[in-house]
């Protein structure tokens, strides 16, 4: 499934270009995201994260296969498996950079594919969970960037899963009304 996002930073665009190839120091901005290993442009780690009451955490790895300087584009795969389940987990993310005022706009396009426990839950859900996830993370790359340009050392976070059960319940209800709205029709005139 294709999920598109994007957020703003007050900052150039030069600088945001730069501070998004710096995967060890974003990756806490990631809420979940914890590293345990990089070797060049391939990181290995978990992610935790909750839709709804399930809890599913990620083992896997991640690789930067593309940098586009002048289109100020970056291409991430990754792929990752359930810790204690059969699930599996693939998804190719490509982060466009553009100026915007006087900031700079991040559009963020994920080609997701899921099986196991995470694949149960239908695209609104995961959709509303990964919104959420990204303006988490927009708001953290914001104030990242600050922190760098004063010099300042990232934030130390523990990699805790998101809020997820509220988030996941929000985005539960959502997906539900959506789904009934489509089979009686509510919301039509």
């Amino acid at each position: 499934m294709l999920i598109e996002n994007e957020f703003e930073v007050a900052a150039p665009l030069e600088q945001v270009w730069r501070h998004m190839q710096d995967v060890p120091r974003i990756a806490p901005c990631l809420p979940g995201a914890e590293l345990t290993d990089v070797d060049g442009d391939v990181y290995k780690g978990r992610v935790t994260t909750k839709m709804g009451p399930v809890k599913l955490q990620f083992a896997g790895t991640a690789q930067i296969v593309s940098r586009d300087e002048n289109a100020k584009r970056i291409v991430m795969n990754a792929s990752g498996s359930e810790e204690k389940g059969k699930g599996q987990a693939t998804m190719s993310v490509t982060s466009t950079m553009v100026p915007s005022g006087k900031g700079t706009r991040v559009k963020v396009a994920q080609d997701l594919q899921l099986s196991g426990a995470a694949a149960q839950f239908g695209r609104g859900m995961v959709q509303d969970v990964t919104s959420v996830l990204m303006q988490s993370f927009a708001k953290c790359i914001a104030d990242d960037i600050g922190r760098a340009s004063r010099g300042e050392a990232p934030t130390q976070r523990e990699a805790v899963p998101v809020k997820g059960f509220s988030i996941g319940m929000q985005a539960m209800v959502t997906a539900l009304k959506r789904f009934f709205g489509k089979l009686f029709g509510w919301g039509k005139s």
